[in-house]
């Protein structure tokens, strides 16, 4: 269930240092810090590792004119030998770091704070009916100030990724000062509202479908819940749950992504919805479907094994995995 933040357990209600206990777990700043932590693991690595992946989808969306498939776009990256396959890997460990502690450690919070009103005004079992909701609520709005941290560096990476050969700086130092030199705060901000556009339904439907799908394979296939399976068994439902969901994340924020990269390509002059408008009306048929094949392969394996990877951590320290688990009697 959705818990209040601070319980009513008197052993662990004397205040907000001491948090709440939740199925017997106690969730105080200590537990939240952990859950930071494990979002650094949980994105950080996972978007570095996919970094060729995401420069491949990157040039499809950026010149989708030219480029007509993946075939095409490793094609035009490889003829120059494999160094294209490391750029924007700073930026991008930096900025989804950020993200991933911001994303799921105020998930966490929200999760609780929202679940703690929603029990006041309506009870425990209205409470849990509304749990899609509450799902959606929370992860959007962590990921609202995920975004915050990120959009900087992903100015950069979208920068690095996609400009001509010898146009642009290709590394973290160079690149974010040719940024702040010719174009200013805005350079690196300028991108937040397509940014929130493709990240926010991305992140919602990445928290509500793993954690209904959870739900669903122990509920309704297993009949059973988290606590009734060991740690490998919870890791592998961790990973299929998490892997699902990101392919539907992919499908949800695929036509925001491409806008928000070929907004991120060029040095904007007019207001932003006169130039997303421009760059959609160039674009050619389908072009906001461009590069979407090698971003599921990219989102789906990336989903699952963030959320392996974070559940993995929470386990270590003692914390439950993630999900499945009924309202509070």
């Amino acid at each position: 269930m959705i818990p209040k933040l601070f319980g009513s357990n008197p052993a662990h209600c004397s205040g907000p240092s001491h948090g709440a206990e939740v199925h017997g777990e106690v969730h105080d700043i200590s537990y939240y810090l952990k859950c930071m932590v494990g979002g650094v693991f949980a994105c950080g690595l996972t978007h570095t590792a996919v970094v060729p992946i995401d420069i491949v989808k990157c040039r499809l969306q950026a010149d989708p004119t030219k480029l007509k498939g993946m075939g095409d776009a490793y094609r035009a990256l490889n003829a120059n030998g494999k160094s294209w396959m490391t750029l924007g890997w700073l930026p991008t460990f930096i900025g989804y770091s950020f993200q991933g502690m911001a994303k799921y450690g105020f998930y966490e919070v929200f999760k609780d704070l929202y679940g703690g009103v929603a029990e006041s005004f309506l009870g425990p079992e209205k409470a849990y009916s509304l749990r899609t909701l509450l799902y959606a609520l929370s992860s959007a709005s962590a990921e609202f100030f995920a975004d915050i941290l990120l959009c900087p560096f992903e100015a950069v990476k979208v920068r690095i990724q996609t400009s001509p050969e010898g146009a642009f700086p290709t590394t973290f130092g160079p690149a974010w000062s040719k940024i702040s030199a010719n174009e200013g705060f805005k350079g690196f901000y300028k991108g937040i509202t397509p940014l929130w556009c493709r990240q926010i339904p991305y992140t919602i439907m990445k928290f509500v479908v793993f954690e209904r799908t959870v739900e669903f394979i122990f509920k309704n296939i297993l009949h059973a819940t988290r606590d009734d399976y060991g740690k490998k068994f919870n890791l592998g439902i961790t990973f299929l749950s998490g892997y699902i969901a990101g392919v539907i994340c992919a499908l949800v924020s695929h036509p925001a992504d491409t806008l928000f990269t070929a907004y991120n390509k060029k040095q904007t002059q007019g207001a932003f919805m006169e130039e997303i408008k421009k760059i959609y009306h160039e674009m050619p048929a389908g072009g906001l479907w461009k590069g979407l094949a090698p971003r599921i392969v990219m989102i789906g394996t990336l989903t699952g094994f963030q959320w392996w990877l974070y559940d993995t951590w929470k386990t270590w320290w003692g914390l439950k995995p993630t999900g499945s688990t009924g309202p509070k009697k």
